[in-house]
């Protein structure tokens, strides 16, 4: 799972029981992907949120837009992963909770 929350910060979690455990807040949260790239929204309240599937079409191109933004914000300084595959570029990518 690639979360961002409302200052587009990036993270990156291992699976959905763990995202949904560790994110608090639904409103701090803006946008995010599974594992293949399909976009995710978040449901519920706080300490009780729930991630679920916008539809069956990959939005790889802006999930890449949104990592480039985070590590130009947020991480000054590094470059963003370059991996042509998707599976490739996720693994690149700083995991939360390893």
């Amino acid at each position: 799972m690639i979360l961002f929350d409302d200052d587009l910060h990036m993270y990156v979690l291992r699976d959905q029981a763990f995202a949904e455990a560790w994110w608090e807040m639904p409103d701090e949260y803006t946008c995010g992907f599974d594992a293949s790239a399909r976009p995710l929204r978040m449901t519920g309240e706080p300490h009780r949120v729930r991630l679920e599937l916008t539809g069956a079409e990959p939005d790889e191109a802006q999930l890449r837009r949104l990592v480039a933004g985070h590590y130009q914000r947020h991480l000054r300084g590094e470059a963003s992963p370059e991996a042509t595959a998707l599976a490739d570029f996720l693994a690149a990518l700083p995991r939360e909770g390893v």
